[in-house]
């Protein structure tokens, strides 16, 4: 590894350019910091030395400060390994040292590597460097003085947004809003920024201090506005979240008291997030993402993945299209089939219409489309990668195969087998699936190490996450391959092992099951659905019932009661539901009205139903309501799907726990900054998860009985998230 260091050369023209060595993204490391502090003080000390030039290495100045030691910090609580930057080194070492100092930037400067080229008196920057503050992410805030200094460079209403967001701008932006001095190319940026540098120090350009600067800060009464329109947009984008509402009050300290003081409180609060249970949830959730590339076995035994070029995917449904237009956007060639044209055409016309959509959404080309930095050419080259196909002579020569059709075994398990025969040898066959055991759809296959999973979430060009199953007889090259064509489809892969619903579906199957007994018990349906919200997730679990469709809801149900039945509920409401004419969002009449261009609203006209339900669920203690609390909803729901989490991580269905924080996160919405569902259930104590179940078991039925894996863990005061020396791992070949 390259050593991780800042040097510094002392030019015959007097200026000293110090510079970052910490690769890939020059992170502030703790010895980077100090070195840092070191050659700066050097320089300042020097006499050949009139200014000074900060860079970084390799064609990026710096990424920000060492998120692994926010790791240390979490594990021993101890905020003193946190060092002292942003009075003692930028503030008194760079801002108001007696030398003057340009920030050289290229590639990116994000965070903390922001903050120090804010501390600098210019900022030149090579073209399309990314700039940003995207603290807020990782649950804390600014806290290298950005708070300050940012607002009283481009503005406040601009500064809130970007530290709001977290999303970066491009130099051009920057040099547009007064962040940069000059743009220049990079082979010139050392070269100009040297001379910016000598003409500060001989006051041929202005010595500029941006934390004293006020002429962009505007009036009291003006920034008391922005900051009151930020806090109320806080409330509603960011609820459970501390830093945002954190962030925005030492904003208000500095504009109010003066930056100096600002950034003495800013160091104060960022500590005090660095300990909260937000920013432990967010770091977790950052670090457990990047385990997900390492799978034993497939990532460490030295093969490489395959070239995809040409992918088959087989339905023209909503997944199906899905599918192939996240592919088609990767300059993937595809072979869209269907069983008939009229199927197909409309298969093909989901894509031609989601194209701008995806355009729009998706992180890498949101936004290229309408600020019309997308060529034509490369739209339509996108749109032209994708054919469509009646029969399979199309299929002779593809990589991959993608099935997409509906749940069904018998029509999946006829399409495996006629693919087995018209693929290549090397071809991919995989199945989206959402939860039928992989083995009985490759049942009457003979070529069971190419057979995968390939479960996309819906809508598949939008969601995140892949789940990637394999069977006892996969092959790690399939696998790889696989893994390798998500990332190239901007997708996070997670591998997991072969069971009913696999990894994601199986842990939440007591999700919705769990909320139909409440409401079987006598809670009011809409309150379950407030608290749920409350708690984090995008919406209830009725009115995420309503999103995707009834028959979504009894076919799944049928896979878990037939897998699972020691453990599940059949609630008679959906049938109800369908029986009276009600099909959620499809036909605007579910739990909600939907109406076009308004909000769901709540329809009463469904408790009558649902008191037709209690009636023949007949589970109500004496036939009266239980009385439960806010939190006792959101424990009722979650603490069984916890329960489930435990036994899919006794049985050895995913590599590591932290795995299942990430699907849960990016598959099903889980609050991230909650850490995902088995971080947050170490959070709130096995012990008290495991009691309320078990209580709740007693009262009514073994849907909440505890298990085994759980109480063991409870017993022996052990963390759910911890490894496991008895799980069943060969179950998956984890």
């Amino acid at each position: 590894m390259a050593p991780v260091k800042v040097t510094m050369e002392v030019g015959t023209d007097g200026v000293a350019v110090i510079t970052i060595f910490n690769p890939p993204v020059n992170a502030l490391a703790i010895p980077i910091i100090a070195g840092l502090r070191e050659k700066w003080t050097e320089a300042t000390m020097r006499n050949d030395v009139k200014a000074i030039v900060l860079t970084g290495n390799g064609g990026r100045f710096s990424g920000g400060f060492d998120i692994n030691v926010f790791q240390k910090v979490h594990a021993t609580g101890d905020t003193s390994q946190m060092p002292d930057v942003s009075v003692d080194l930028v503030v008194n070492t760079m801002e108001d040292g007696k030398k003057p100092a340009v920030a050289a930037i290229e590639g990116l400067a994000l965070g903390g590597g922001l903050e120090l080229a804010l501390g600098c008196h210019a900022r030149i920057a090579a073209p399309r460097a990314q700039l940003g503050l995207p603290e807020l992410s990782l649950g804390v805030m600014p806290g290298f003085g950005g708070t300050q200094r940012l607002p009283r460079l481009i503005g406040l209403s601009k500064a809130v947004e970007l530290m709001m967001t977290s999303k970066p701008i491009m130099s051009e932006e920057g040099k547009k809003l007064g962040l940069i001095d000059a743009i220049v190319p990079s082979s010139e940026l050392l070269k100009v920024s040297r001379q910016w540098a000598l003409d500060i120090a001989e006051r041929r350009k202005p010595w500029m201090r941006s934390l004293h600067k006020t002429d962009k800060i505007g009036s009291l009464s003006e920034a008391h506005e922005i900051l009151k329109v930020a806090r109320e947009q806080v409330k509603q984008t960011a609820k459970n979240m501390p830093q945002h509402m954190a962030c925005i009050e030492v904003i208000e300290e500095g504009i109010i008291h003066g930056g100096y003081n600002g950034v003495l409180k800013e160091a104060k609060v960022f500590k005090d997030l660095v300990l909260s249970d937000t920013s432990k949830g967010l770091v977790h959730i950052f670090f457990s993402q990047r385990a997900t590339s390492k799978v034993p076995n497939v990532t460490d035994i030295g093969l490489k993945p395959r070239t995809v070029k040409k992918v088959a995917v087989i339905g023209g449904g909503l997944m199906g299209s899905g599918i192939a237009t996240a592919l088609a956007l990767s300059n993937t060639i595809v072979i869209l089939k269907e069983i008939n044209s009229e199927f197909l055409q409309k298969g093909t016309k989901a894509i031609e219409e989601t194209y701008e959509e995806v355009s729009y959404i998706t992180a890498n080309v949101r936004g290229l489309v309408a600020r019309k930095k997308l060529p034509q050419d490369k739209a339509d080259k996108a749109l032209s990668m994708v054919k469509g196909a009646l029969d399979y002579s199309d299929f002779k020569d593809v990589d991959m195969v993608i099935e997409a059709v509906i749940e069904n075994v018998p029509l999946k398990q006829k399409i495996f087998s006629e693919i087995e025969k018209v693929c290549p040898p090397h071809c991919i066959l995989a199945t989206n699936t959402s939860t039928i055991d992989l083995n009985i759809i490759g049942e009457n296959t003979t070529s069971k190490d190419r057979i995968i999973g390939a479960h996309f979430f819906s809508p598949a060009h939008i969601m995140p996450l892949l789940e990637i199953v394999r069977t006892e007889k996969t092959s790690a090259q399939a696998i790889l391959d696989l893994m390798s064509v998500g990332k190239a489809i901007k997708k996070v892969p997670v591998v997991v092992g072969n069971c009913t619903g696999f990894a994601v579906n199986r842990t939440f199957f007591p999700y919705s099951q769990g909320a139909h007994i409440l409401v079987n018990l006598g809670v009011d349906v809409f309150r379950i659905d407030t608290q749920i919200a409350s708690f984090g997730l995008p919406m209830g679990p009725f009115q995420l019932q309503d999103l995707t469709g009834y028959g979504v809801a009894v076919a799944v149900g049928k896979e878990f009661c037939s897998a699972f039945s020691d453990r599940t509920f059949k609630s008679p409401l959906i049938d109800l539901l369908i029986k009276s004419g009600r099909n959620g969002k499809n036909n605007g009449k579910g739990y909600y009205i939907y109406e076009k261009g308004s909000k769901p609203r709540p329809d009463f006209t469904v408790l009558p139903i649902i008191e037709e339900s209690r009636r023949l669920a007949n589970i109500m203690p004496g036939g009266k309501p239980i009385s439960v609390t806010d939190q006792e909803i959101v424990e009722m729901i979650l603490f069984p799907v916890v329960n489930e989490a435990c036994r899919v991580l006794d049985e050895g269905i995913l590599v590591r726990a932290s795995d299942l924080d990430v699907t849960s996160v990016l598959g099903m919405s889980f609050p991230s900054y909650r850490g995902g569902i088995v971080f947050w259930a170490d959070t709130v104590g096995a012990g008290h998860i495991y009691r309320s179940l078990k209580k709740w078991s007693e009262l009514y039925g073994n849907f909440f009985k505890p298990s085994r894996f759980l109480e063991e863990r409870a017993t022996k005061g052990i963390p759910l998230s911890a490894p496991s020396s008895t799980s069943s791992v060969s179950r998956s070949r984890m």
